[in-house]
């Protein structure tokens, strides 16, 4: 198994790619901090990975709050003894996030508090526990549109992506010497509760899935695979990067440099 033995937290695993990722590193034998808003979510999430025979323990937390973050990271440390994969994945695409014009101040500031604050929040405090416990991965949720723009607005989920993007490398350069390997995963469109409440319409559906090389949207699951990548040995020598995972929309629409 692939992750025996080891001990990963993963934010937003209430649902979507955070359950899936959850129930995938569980069985690949890590023990799993299961963190969210949502406790009914979380607690579900948690019976789905004992029911695979695996240990997981919930922790509700918002990841906008710095007391938060540090009582998930040091509840991690306090049930399982350390921490070795930190996957900052929480995230929102609010359905009021338009272009720059639009959007509203507070959805904004809601925005890029979850999307960004929370992951340095997170690696604020999650940093710490992999050096004590000699290294370890970060997986961070960046998005597709980290690297384009979005065709239907949704400024401040591209800029919260970009900065996660950003921030990514940074870290990776930063604790590259530590044993600490800290990588973005680059989700194209997905057929997730989120996205799909975001493309309400068949209309705003069909003007995503015009763009993706493959015609369909992504799978939760399809994530959680290129996660446990990020956070085995198999990857070991793969840090700041941007893990692109998208159906090939960026190939279709990225011009090489």
């Amino acid at each position: 198994m692939r992750l025996q033995d080891k001990v990963a937290l993963i934010t937003g695993a209430s649902s979507g790619i955070g359950r899936e990722t959850a129930l995938l590193f569980a069985q690949e034998g890590a023990s799993i901090t299961v963190v969210d808003i949502n406790d009914e979510g979380g607690q579900e999430t948690v019976r789905m990975v004992e029911q695979l025979g695996g240990r997981a323990l919930y922790v509700r937390a918002d990841v906008a709050k710095a007391a938060d973050c540090q009582q998930m990271v040091a509840q991690t440390e306090s049930t399982f003894g350390k921490l070795n994969v930190l996957f900052n994945n929480a995230g929102i695409m609010h359905s009021r996030d338009d272009n720059a014009m639009t959007t509203e101040e507070e959805i904004w500031d809601l925005t890029i508090n979850i999307n960004l604050k929370g992951v340095f929040l997170g690696c604020k405090y999650g940093i710490p526990a992999l050096q004590r416990a000699g290294g370890g991965s970060i997986i961070n949720t960046a998005s597709f549109v980290a690297l384009l723009g979005a065709a239907t607005p949704q400024i401040a989920y591209t800029a919260s992506k970009g900065g996660v993007l950003s921030m990514t490398r940074e870290l990776a350069v930063i604790h590259a010497r530590e044993n600490i390997r800290v990588n973005a995963l680059c989700p194209g469109p997905l057929r997730t509760e989120m996205l799909m409440s975001f493309l309400n319409t068949e209309e705003k559906r069909q003007r995503r899935l015009v763009h993706i090389p493959m015609g369909r949207f992504g799978e939760a699951k399809e994530m959680a695979k290129a996660a446990l990548w990020l956070a085995s040995d198999e990857s070991s020598f793969m840090t700041g990067a941007e893990f692109v995972v998208d159906g090939g929309i960026t190939a279709a629409y990225v011009t090489p440099e």
